[in-house]
């Protein structure tokens, strides 16, 4: 019993350790003008994204002839588009399918990376290379010409510009790691584990691992105004979701076709673009100076 309440005391002193962590890293993001800005743009996004389908009051998808191109109104606050679908709908709608893409595919790309890195890094010379020339062969693609191509084989869809996002970002993710983890494999503590015949896997799962996470969490947060970008273009170019699906992209590619009747589906689409990239731009960068304190110090000096 004694036993059981002094894990209990353990694990409550762990979570408030965490969460007083979590807190101070909030409040130094909070701290500068642009970290804030950043703060408040990405938690609208993530709302709206998270809330689209009460927020949307129209359909995506209906059309009404009699409404074509129609400026912003109190029924259309955005105004239509050349078939007379409500653009604040498909705006509100296009923000979760730009999100839900956006963290399927780095979550994915992690998921795949990070084992990939550690087993890299950690284990043989021979393995190291073979997976090093994977990753860099993989980089070396142009992401047009591979998107290209694999929309041919697959077709246009979420999966498609899911798998070449992962594609394209699995190799960046996996040699950050990879050098993490060669960088503290030759540090005391792990030494030590090796000294006690701890296992391989304790080794990588238990010490190397949490020590890689906080790196690669940085350059993902900084990489979804990219990934956003990239599901944009992807769709405009009509590689990408389906038309019908509300798309940033979609909006943008249907705007441009009309763009000498009204310019405001362009400005429409690419308003919440520019907006999603300053958003991430700004919260990587603030939550980068957080949880590096030298790079803190060298910009301040």
């Amino acid at each position: 019993m004694s036993e059981a309440v002094s894990n209990m005391h353990v694990a409550s002193g762990f979570n408030q350790r965490r969460s007083f962590r979590i807190a101070r890293t909030l409040r130094q993001i909070l701290s500068t003008p642009l970290g804030a800005i950043g703060v408040v743009l990405v938690t609208l996004i993530v709302l709206i994204a998270a809330l689209a389908p009460w927020i949307a009051p129209y359909s995506p998808t209906a059309i009404s002839v009699t409404e074509r191109l129609a400026g912003p109104s109190a029924a259309h606050w955005l105004g239509t588009d050349q078939l007379g679908r409500d653009l604040f709908t498909r705006v509100i709608l296009g923000t979760r399918t730009a999100m839900t893409v956006a963290l399927v595919s780095l979550t994915t790309a992690l998921a795949a990376a990070i084992p990939l890195g550690l087993i890299a890094g950690y284990g043989p010379r021979w393995l190291d290379g073979l997976l090093v020339l994977v990753f860099d062969s993989l980089s070396s693609l142009p992401m047009i010409m591979f998107g290209l191509a694999i929309v041919v084989l697959l077709g246009p869809g979420v999966s498609t510009v899911i798998l070449v996002i992962v594609a394209y970002s699995v190799p960046s993710y996996a040699r950050l790691v990879r050098a993490q983890t060669l960088s503290l494999k030759a540090r005391d503590f792990i030494r030590a584990e090796q000294v006690m015949n701890a296992s391989s896997l304790r080794i990588l799962f238990v010490h190397l691992l949490p020590n890689v996470v906080g790196p690669l969490l940085i350059l993902a947060c900084l990489d979804l105004s990219t990934v956003i970008t990239l599901e944009a273009g992807l769709s405009f170019l009509g590689l990408g979701v389906k038309p019908q699906v509300p798309s940033w992209g979609n909006i943008l590619s249907d705007g441009f076709s009309v763009i000498r009747n009204t310019p405001v589906p362009v400005l429409v689409g690419s308003i919440p673009i520019v907006l999603a990239t300053i958003g991430f731009t700004f919260f990587g960068e603030a939550l980068r100076d957080a949880l590096d304190p030298k790079l803190a110090t060298e910009k301040s000096a």
